[in-house]
């Protein structure tokens, strides 16, 4: 690879480190808004179907990410990409809890009760999201790694939907029963919020299969790879 395409390399990897970060603090941080994302009232054991938080929007970027790093850089820099979120997340954690800890003026357009009905929970939210995310995050990259050198390199769709539909289903448990535990969220809530979430997620897995074939189609033929083939510094 010559000095151009190593310095190509880096900056992508700096960009989709920083999509990666971004989506994951801002999924920790507007989590408390719930919607249907699908425009039909079903329910499933006398629980509504479809109800998700709008946290889980931004949510699948961060596991397409690892896995075009892990699939194009390898499992060390996917890693150290899911380590960076993890001190972003709980440095975003401080900064609220400072913004919380000072009044607000009396000309303030947002009060301090309004501050707290929205970033209130987000500590507690990031931690469980946290221990979440971290967990998850490792079995994505440990299972995509683990498909990759069975099929050596083949089989695109198989490790891609089989690591995340894993990673997405413990993170969802995950989350919810940190957030039920810590009154969040009403237990009553938990069984529909985690059929909807691995519903909505696996979803999303399938449809961004497309997406990550023609990412690493680009990545191989802009840096001349052949299947397998990873970057290396």
């Amino acid at each position: 690879m010559t000095a151009k395409q190593k310095s190509s390399a880096q900056l992508i990897y700096l960009i989709l480190a920083a999509l990666f970060i971004a989506s994951l603090v801002t999924s920790n941080l507007i989590f408390q808004k719930f919607f249907y994302w699908y425009p039909i009232d079903i329910e499933l054991f006398d629980v509504k179907l479809f109800e998700i938080s709008v946290g889980l929007l931004p949510y699948p970027i961060t596991f397409l990410i690892t896995d075009i790093l892990s699939e194009i850089y390898g499992k060390k820099k996917a890693n150290q990409v899911v380590i960076a979120g993890i001190f972003a997340s709980f440095f975003s954690l401080l900064i609220i809890y400072v913004s919380k800890s000072v009044p607000a003026i009396s000309w303030s357009p947002v009060k301090d009760d309004t501050f707290l009905d929205v970033f209130g929970a987000a500590p507690l939210a990031v931690l469980a999201s946290m221990l979440a995310y971290l967990f998850a995050q490792f079995i994505d990259i440990r299972v995509y790694h683990f498909w990759k050198n069975l099929t050596k390199g083949k089989h695109l769709w198989l490790r891609n939907n089989f690591s995340t539909f894993t990673s997405q289903i413990v993170d969802t448990l995950t989350v919810l029963l940190l957030l039920c535990s810590f009154g969040i969220i009403k237990w009553d809530l938990f069984l529909g919020l985690l059929i909807s979430g691995i519903l909505f997620k696996i979803i999303v897995a399938a449809l961004d299969t497309p997406i990550l074939y023609g990412i690493v189609y680009l990545f191989r033929r802009k840096f001349n790879l052949k299947i397998g083939e990873e970057i290396t510094d």
